[in-house]
């Protein structure tokens, strides 16, 4: 198994934002976290990335555990988060934003996998001597993908990409989820878009409070009341 959460909690002083939560994801495997806001899913990712301690429970990645280890030490392990929000740096140039993406690696293939982020993403290319504040919010999600794209993750984490995009780039933008899917790479997904979510994940875990309150494959949510309720509460 190449993620495996298992008994996580995560605090903020009084406040316990993720309680006791199991979940593993495979290798190739792309499973979203569902849940209205408040739920805990942006928490779950911080923790599993290490930006926000663990108060229980253990992270382990490829059969290892790496629950005390720092951000840097997991992404060079291979583990990447795309926040919400994006956080690129909009006072650097396109090009200077990929090359942050980059710099755990002491490789020489940086240079050839820019030019591939280029070649995937055209409009990024025709802008990266721009600084990235031009960059519109489609342009930007891209931006923060490829960025993370170039730390050469096996798993990646995804904190809902689809906030404040047009329909048209949001289905865009589920078309490339599902393109680095096929293509091998591991993705969680903490999304929204519930519907869209589902058509390209193989599992979903629905949280409210803290709590995982459902789990299963992706088609059986669809059709699960309780999804609604979590929502609803």
């Amino acid at each position: 198994m190449l993620l495996e959460v298992a008994s996580l909690d995560v605090r903020y002083g009084r406040n316990h934002a993720v309680k006791g939560l199991s979940f593993e994801v495979a290798a190739n495997e792309l499973v979203t976290v569902l849940g209205s806001n408040g739920a805990g899913k942006s928490s779950l990712l911080r923790a599993i990335q290490g930006l926000v301690p663990c108060a229980g429970g253990s992270v382990r990645f490829h059969g290892q555990d790496i629950t005390r280890l720092s951000p840097p030490e997991r992404l060079q392990r291979g583990l990447a988060l795309v926040p919400e929000g994006r956080q690129i740096v909009h006072g650097l140039s396109v090009h200077e934003n990929l090359q942050m993406g980059a710099y755990c690696r002491a490789d020489s293939a940086i240079a050839h996998d820019i030019d591939a982020i280029y070649a995937r993403f055209p409009n990024l290319a025709a802008r990266r001597r721009m600084p990235a504040s031009v960059l519109s919010g489609g342009e930007q999600q891209m931006l923060a993908i490829g960025r993370a794209l170039l730390a050469k993750p096996t798993l990646m984490m995804l904190d809902e990409p689809s906030l404040g995009l047009s329909p048209l780039l949001v289905e865009k933008l589920f078309e490339l989820i599902a393109s680095l899917r096929n293509e091998g790479l591991a993705i969680l997904l903490v999304e929204q878009n519930t519907h869209m979510a589902l058509e390209v994940a193989s599992r979903g875990i629905v949280m409210e409070l803290g709590n995982a309150v459902l789990q299963g494959p992706a088609e059986a949510l669809r059709n699960d009341d309780r999804l609604a309720r979590a929502y609803l509460g």
